[in-house]
């Protein structure tokens, strides 16, 4: 019997997983293939959007490598109980943490 089996995270709809007061978030570089984790922390990294009352809060973020000069650009909006209004990472591509850890073995 698998009714309660938990669906697959569809990381483009939330690509954020809580753990406690911070977000973190994986993510790889389209120019060289290089694999992030960034650790958002509720009361530091998020900017209080003040001109938008429905989504109060906001991330606004730019990564670079190790590997290339590509710059990665995290955006997203959040409701004032932190969920996902609006999502966009310019420069990269989202991945799971299932597969960020699977590549973090391996070294790569």
């Amino acid at each position: 019997m698998f009714f309660f089996k938990k669906k697959p995270k569809d990381i483009s709809l939330n690509p954020f997983y809580k753990e406690g007061n911070i977000f973190v978030v994986y993510f790889k570089c389209d120019k060289c293939g290089e694999y992030f984790r960034s650790h958002l922390r509720i009361g530091y990294d998020f900017i209080n959007d003040y001109d938008n009352p429905s989504t109060p809060y906001k991330i606004d973020k730019v990564y670079v490598g190790s590997r290339c000069p590509n710059k990665i650009h995290l955006q997203a909006s959040f409701t004032a109980g932190y969920k996902v209004k609006f999502v966009n990472l310019d420069g990269g591509k989202f991945v799971t943490k299932e597969e960020y850890e699977s590549v973090a073995k391996r070294g790569g």
